[in-house]
């Protein structure tokens, strides 16, 4: 991921300083440990800085609204008691080429700051410090003791110390050719390495993208460049100070990310705050999908694995329990042929009731024949007894299992990270799995899937005659299909004792049920299920109103009745989804 660098630092709050200033500070909001939200007003327009100490995101735009979820964080209750409906009066770097922006806050422009909230875009020891007039610092977003660190302990009460200086030469518009290449070739070295070592301000995809933009190598070392190579490298170099030093800087991506100097663009786009906001979004949510799909697939195959032990073992004990009615029958013959019995004897073969054939049944030599008899008695009453017992036992486990498989086959849709549309249906099946006791969370603190406009949408599909068809991403949309949104009109379709999603097809009043409509909902239920890979997958669909949830059943789980069997085509279904 491509770091906020002190150029795209510079972009962001010359682009800040001349659209939102002065703003008044109407919320203080932090999503979680890493992201703040500072609601802004001014007299043109409202927005929302977003601020973020993330180790491998640290940054500060102009971003969407926050979702509407509870804040429990103490640094933002502090933030709101201390610098809430005061004016934001100015933003300012604490000294030259560092990463660090000092919003001030006071009660009106022209009057001095009340208020300090010192933004560290630094790396994984990026942070946000709040300090009062006498720069004192009051709360920080992390807080760093003497024991972490004895250089620069961030701690409340002490005062602000601004970052060690770094003790690289600073660059300037005014420093010679001959001096700036004598620095840089001083010891000889790739060219992308010593030009990051030898100025402050530089990071590696500011260079990475200069020395492309001059033709040259990253790798060829210092003392093999040519004059006219140091001469088209100098004057990129004077381009980016001069783009400093006027804020003309033009955002937008490239083929590797994003550059706020113009160079090597493939989209440019109007606003830096836009371009910034969507990359880290976009990376930040594309981690956290990843992150979130291997603990929850992981999470699920352990305990698959683990509920399919336990039904084997219980199919094994009524495997068992099968033989309680040969265990009556042996129990019935022995009482029958009592004179046959010999002491001593440790088998005894008599013959079957029915067919006249051998039975041996094993006996016990220290009892008479009528004690081994009641023996066999008793085993066929603890063999029925168990078999009640596990009966139910085994339901149980196989429709825990069968709910599993369903979120299984959700998983499987969620192979990769597309949009963020993705991360919020992912979202939703770790709230469930956290609901139904499955995954435990310590920090969890509630889904923004709770609110209604953050909620996931289900996959929308035309038929060849221009109907609606809709396709659940996961137990929560499923039942908002079954139970919310399907009419009287529509079609509720499923694959038969098979897991998978829920398809509606959605019929308008008046509107006559077609064949190919029937068959295009069904071929995308059979995709869209766990037999995806087979030539043919058997579907039911009926009427939504026979649709039913049984009680206690968990999400997504439903009986069904009056329904009818149509088969679907999955590889049918996949081009269709392709379209």
């Amino acid at each position: 991921m491509q770091p906020v660098d002190f150029t795209t630092l510079t972009a962001i709050y010359t682009d800040l300083q001349a659209h939102w200033l002065p703003a008044r500070l109407e919320q203080a909001y932090q999503r979680d440990r890493h992201t703040l939200y500072l609601g802004l007003r001014t007299l043109e327009r409202r927005g929302w800085l977003l601020i973020s100490w993330h180790p491998q995101a640290a940054r500060l735009c102009i971003s969407n609204p926050p979702p509407r979820a509870p804040d429990t964080f103490t640094f933002s209750q502090q933030l709101r008691h201390q610098i809430g409906n005061l004016a934001l009066i100015g933003i300012a770097t604490i000294a030259p080429w560092e990463r660090v922006l000092d919003l001030q806050f006071g009660r009106r422009p022209g009057e001095p700051p009340l208020w300090h909230l010192y933004i560290e875009i630094m790396g994984k020891y990026s942070n946000v410090i709040l300090a009062n007039q006498a720069n004192q610092i009051v709360t920080a977003a992390h807080q760093v003791s003497s024991q972490q660190s004895r250089v620069r302990p961030i701690q409340t009460g002490q005062p602000y110390e601004i970052p060690p200086q770094l003790t690289d030469p600073v660059p300037s518009l005014s420093e010679s050719f001959e001096r700036w290449q004598e620095r840089i070739s001083l010891v000889p070295g790739p060219l992308r390495r010593n030009l990051v070592k030898t100025y402050r301000g530089l990071s590696s995809a500011l260079v990475l993208s200069m020395l492309q933009m001059a033709g040259l190598d990253p790798e060829q070392t210092t003392d093999r460049l040519t004059i006219a190579e140091w001469e088209r490298l100098f004057q990129l170099w004077q381009e980016w100070l001069h783009t400093i030093e006027t804020a003309t800087f033009q955002a937008g991506w490239t083929t590797t990310g994003y550059t706020v100097m113009g160079w090597q663009l493939t989209q440019p786009i109007a606003s830096v705050q836009d371009v910034i906001d969507r990359y880290y979004a976009d990376h930040q949510a594309r981690q956290e999908f990843v992150q979130l799909r291997h603990q929850i697939t992981q999470k699920l195959l352990t305990v698959l694995e683990k509920l399919r032990l336990k039904a084997k073992g219980f199919q094994d004990r009524l495997q068992q329990s099968d033989q309680a009615d040969r265990s009556r029958e042996q129990a019935d013959l022995l009482m029958a042929h009592l004179h046959l019995w010999q002491p001593g004897l440790t088998t005894i073969e008599l013959p079957d009731f029915d067919s006249g054939a051998p039975v041996s049944i094993p006996l016990n030599p220290e009892k008479n024949a009528v004690q081994n008899a009641q023996a066999l008695y008793k085993q066929h009453q603890k063999l029925k007894r168990a078999r009640q017992a596990i009966e139910p036992l085994l339901a149980e486990v196989k429709a825990e299992i069968t709910y599993l498989e369903q979120i299984e086959a959700e998983m499987a849709e969620l192979s990769d990270y597309q949009n963020a549309e993705d991360l919020q249906v992912l979202s939703e099946i770790r709230e469930e799995l956290i609901q139904q006791r499955y995954l435990e969370d310590p920090e969890y603190r509630g889904s923004d899937s709770k609110s209604p406009d953050a909620q996931s949408q289900p996959y929308r599909y035309q038929t060849p005659n221009g109907l609606e068809v809709l396709v659940g991403r996961n137990n929560r949309q499923n039942d908002q299909l079954t139970f919310r949104l399907a009419g009287d009109y529509d079609l509720w379709f499923h694959s038969q004792e098979i897991s998978g999603s829920h398809v509606l097809l959605r019929f308008n009043p008046g509107d006559a049920p077609d064949d190919s409509d029937r068959q295009f909902a069904a071929d995308l239920a059979a995709y869209y299920s766990r037999a995806r890979q087979s030539e043919q997958v058997p579907v039911v669909y009926t009427e939504p109103k026979h649709v039913y949830k049984p009680k206690g059943a968990k999400p997504g789980m439903t009986i069904y009745k009056h329904e009818r069997v149509i088969w679907g085509h999955p590889q049918q279904g996949r081009a269709s989804v392709r379209k």
